[in-house]
């Protein structure tokens, strides 16, 4: 947890090492990776813990070893243990021999001597043999061997020799609950005026407009860092334009709470006698690397500033590292969420009257059961002329993004023969990969994200392991290291939540005026479609994408609240929208403009003890005041 306290903040953290400690019952000691002491150079991955179960250490080395993991266990018989390892081969679904995702564990320094990692598409227990302990404090490291994304979730020492652990999915989070080492009842977090799950762009300017005006706030964010696509993790440049008619004082605060980059740049230039311009400006004069506006320097994307504004609001406690993993409902309204923090396990209840799902997949509004969609509507449902005839589960991808820097001198890397494999009529001649390196178009960006986002390390790695060691041009290359590669996927489109009005493509090729328009969309209908490359055998990596060009065009406000769950707004690309239509809704500083007038309807919902619809239906003159005036300044 993070709020205005700092010393509120560092006695909370302290506190989760001291409680936390493996379960030690009679028989098994259990031990949950992502709660290791000291994480070492391994990173938690939590994208697929509905799916599987938790969050999981990955060692996301690019190809060279990360630095070990390491936690201390106390050991109160001696004698020996059976070791299960619950991990996977992330590559065996495509039916290659290698296992890159290899590592070992280590009892004091001393190696197990099973190899893990080398069994099972699927998650599993896999069983490392028998070991001989002392009694004491014991070390469990856990020892990458290749850099290339093997991925632990959990270790069990057992005494009983013939214990088996459960694998069904109930079965083991009940064996978790019980063998967790933290006390078995919610945290009462607290009650707050408005719950905003999800800390992207959206969420962060939610709670922040919330909060400035006079709401209690909880913001709840499943990361280490906010910013969601716009953070250091995916780096996602910010889109769109801000400060538009009808109101033109939306954007104020995702102005000052953004990045300047390219697009900021571009739209300096059109304006370069503002204060604003020339400010920008004179930041990217002495700053060129923030021209770079995907795929750039961690920097680029300020991570550091996004905290320090959210921890400024004194209304707002911020959440990191928590994850919501249930929803109550009554009557078609969320009293409460309850969340894991993906670190320590612990799990917190949040109660609120209003809720926000900023979560970008819909998560909350899904946990909830509001009516959402996914994948493509039908022309003949729609009226749309660039909807397919039929409705399908074609969506808009993932990107893995990565960059690579030059070096003085040469620089290997290994060959990828368990890699997406290339040709020099394939391979892309490139040390940038962008937006477009997109992947995971036929699958389900919730269910199968881990699987779409191991294709597109596996197309990352084999395409640069190809220009490295095979292409004719490898010398041009050889001075080139890999300097970041993306393991969080920058995700574009998954459900999307219904509201009272549907935004179509109609809407903003017509320009059809809504009496509650509210934030204005400026980027095109940017579509995103799977690219073919001759000769190219497996899933795609790259897209294309397809523009249809729109004015500027200010979106009904009642595409910001559930149809059907009464006190629940979204703000992000999960709103009220048609595929079609997703495509210029979507852009990162559109969707903080959202997140502003969600956190205004908020505030007025609070103060006049109204629903999101009432707003709309009772209260709409008193919400265009708070559109005309903007965001206020925190003072």
């Amino acid at each position: 947890m993070y709020n205005n306290n700092s010393t509120k903040i560092f006695v909370f953290a302290f506190l989760l090492i001291l409680i936390w400690k493996p379960s030690t019952s009679k028989n098994h000691i259990f031990l949950e990776a992502e709660s290791f002491e000291d994480r070492g150079g391994w990173v938690i991955d939590q994208q697929s813990m509905d799916q599987m179960g938790s969050p999981y250490l990955l060692a996301h080395g690019m190809g060279v070893p990360v630095e070990d993991a390491k936690t201390q266990v106390h050991i109160s018989e001696k004698g020996k243990y059976r070791i299960w390892v619950r991990t996977r081969d992330w590559t065996a679904l495509w039916r290659v021999s290698e296992f890159p995702g290899e590592f070992q564990v280590l009892i004091d320094n001393k190696p197990v001597k099973t190899i893990f990692g080398t069994k099972g598409a699927e998650w599993h227990w896999q069983n490392g043999g028998t070991i001989q302990l002392k009694e004491g404090k014991v070390e469990i490291a856990l020892h990458d061997m290749t850099g290339f994304n093997g991925r632990c979730d959990a270790i069990i020492l057992t005494k009983d020799l013939r214990f088996t652990p459960p694998v069904e999915y109930d079965a083991l989070a009940q064996f978790r609950r019980d063998n967790s080492g933290f006390p078995k009842e919610t945290i009462d977090a607290g009650e707050f005026d408005l719950v905003v799950v999800g800390g992207g762009m959206a969420g962060i300017c939610t709670a922040v407009t919330a909060a400035r005006l006079g709401c209690k706030v909880a913001l709840i964010q499943n990361r280490p860092v906010l910013g969601g696509n716009n953070s250091s993790e995916v780096r996602v440049g910010l889109s769109g334009l801000i400060f538009q008619d009808p109101y033109p004082k939306l954007g104020k605060l995702v102005d000052e709470i953004g990045s300047v980059g390219h697009w900021t740049l571009w739209e300096a230039k059109r304006n370069p006698e503002s204060e604003r311009s020339k400010r920008i400006l004179e930041i990217i004069k002495n700053n060129p690397e923030k021209k770079i506006h995907n795929a750039g320097p961690k920097s680029n994307y300020g991570d550091d500033k996004k905290l320090k504004i959210v921890s400024g609001e004194k209304n707002i406690e911020l959440f990191l590292n928590t994850h919501v993993f249930a929803a109550q409902e009554s009557d078609n309204r969320i009293i409460s969420v309850t969340a894991k923090d993906i670190v320590s396990g612990k799990e917190l209840l949040f109660k609120g009257q209003l809720f926000a799902d900023c979560t970008g997949d819909g998560n909350l509004g899904y946990l909830a059961g509001a009516d959402y969609r996914i994948g493509r509507e039908s022309s003949k449902k729609t009226g749309e002329s660039s909807a397919p005839n039929d409705g399908d589960n074609l969506i808009m991808g993932t990107s893995v993004q990565w960059y690579a820097e030059e070096l003085d001198s040469v620089s290997s890397f290994p060959e990828c023969p368990w890699a997406v494999q290339f040709t020099e009529e394939t391979c892309q001649y490139l040390t940038h990969g962008d937006w477009n390196w997109e992947t995971g178009f036929f699958w389900d960006q919730v269910e199968d994200i881990e699987h779409i986002r191991d294709y597109g390390l596996r197309a990352v790695y084999g395409n640069w392991s190809f220009l490295k060691n095979k292409s004719k041009d490898k010398k041009k290359y050889q001075n080139y290291k890999l300097k970041w590669v993306a393991y969080i996927g920058g995700k574009r489109e998954s459900r999307r939540l219904l509201g009272d009005v549907i935004l179509k493509e109609q809407d903003l090729i017509q320009r059809t005026a809504y009496p509650d328009a509210s934030f204005t969309t400026t980027w095109t209908i940017d579509l995103h479609y799977p690219l073919a490359l001759e000769g190219f055998t497996e899933e795609p990596f790259l897209s294309e994408a397809k523009h249809i060009g729109i004015e500027p065009y200010a979106v009904p406000y009642r595409c910001l609240y559930s149809r059907n769950i009464e006190n629940l707004f979204m703000a992000g690309r999960n709103i009220s929208v048609t595929h079609v239509a997703l495509g210029t809704v979507r852009v990162m500083r559109t969707t903080g403009m959202m997140g502003e007038v969600v956190g205004m309807a908020a505030a007025i919902c609070v103060q006049e003890d109204c629903s999101p619809r009432d707003v709309y239906q009772k209260k709409l003159n008193l919400l265009k005041s708070h559109l005309v005036n903007g965001v206020p300044q925190n003072n």
